[in-house]
């Protein structure tokens, strides 16, 4: 039935969170920010809540990338205090400096979610196209394809830089398939993302699995193809 797979990368097979939640700790050390928070606790709290916020801006055409880059450091700084008590100057010469270090160290860590290796090997051995589909910065996703020794996992990589739009929109998806030169009814997407990976498909009229992770604490809000809790259910789909 499907031929075409169209898999997310962030969170689905590359451990996005935990590889990010090492490299703020390791920029957090490299900027001396332990002078300015009580604590890096502080810190990696202000970051993930501002961090998630813009991602969801970014995926509705709300914020642009370079928008989104300097924002999400400036006001986590900016809530620093440095030693004489005055409030740190989140410039955007500085935000960028954290920024591409702390994406530097993002970029080298091979860390993958639980059985991604496993399953895109059994998925190619199967005999599917596989297609990587990202809303991820293209300099950045590269990298970390690299670092986790997943880019000869795929037949191609889809990116909204690339096709002018984001996960959900329709554009992206009308890219996809002309880049993939694939077949709808023969196309499914593998994603954990709800609003971006799930509605997106479903809407563009796509099947889908849903790659929930965090079961305990989500419910898919409407129907999806298929639900999973692990990579490795997948076997049992495809």
């Amino acid at each position: 039935m499907y031929k075409y797979l169209f898999i997310d990368f962030d969170d689905t097979l590359y451990d996005t969170r935990g590889n990010a939640d090492i490299a703020l700790r390791e920029a957090y050390d490299h900027f001396h920010f332990d002078r300015n928070f009580p604590d890096y606790e502080t810190f990696n709290r202000s970051y993930w809540k501002t961090n998630l916020e813009l991602w969801d801006a970014y995926a509705k055409g709300e914020i642009t990338r370079d928008y989104l880059m300097v924002e999400r450091f400036r006001r986590p700084i900016a809530d620093g205090i440095d030693e004489s008590g005055k409030h740190l100057d989140p410039s955007d010469k500085f935000c960028l400096e954290v920024s591409d270090v702390f994406l530097d160290f993002c970029a080298e860590k091979p860390g993958v979610v639980e059985g991604a290796h496993e399953i895109m090997a059994y998925l190619r051995e199967k005999g599917y196209k596989l297609y990587m589909c990202s809303n991820g910065f293209h300099e950045v996703q590269y990298r970390k394809l690299k670092s986790s020794n997943l880019l000869d996992a795929f037949d191609g990589v889809i990116l909204s830089e690339d096709a002018g739009a984001n996960k959900p929109k329709k554009e992206y998806f009308d890219y996809a398939i002309r880049k993939a030169g694939a077949v709808l009814s023969e196309t499914l997407m593998i994603g954990d993302t709800f609003s971006t990976d799930i509605l997106g498909a479903k809407n563009y009229g796509m099947d889908c699995i849903f790659f929930n992770r965090h079961p305990e604490s989500f419910v898919a809000p409407e129907p999806v193809t298929y639900e999973i809790t692990s990579l490795k259910e997948i076997r049992d789909i495809l």
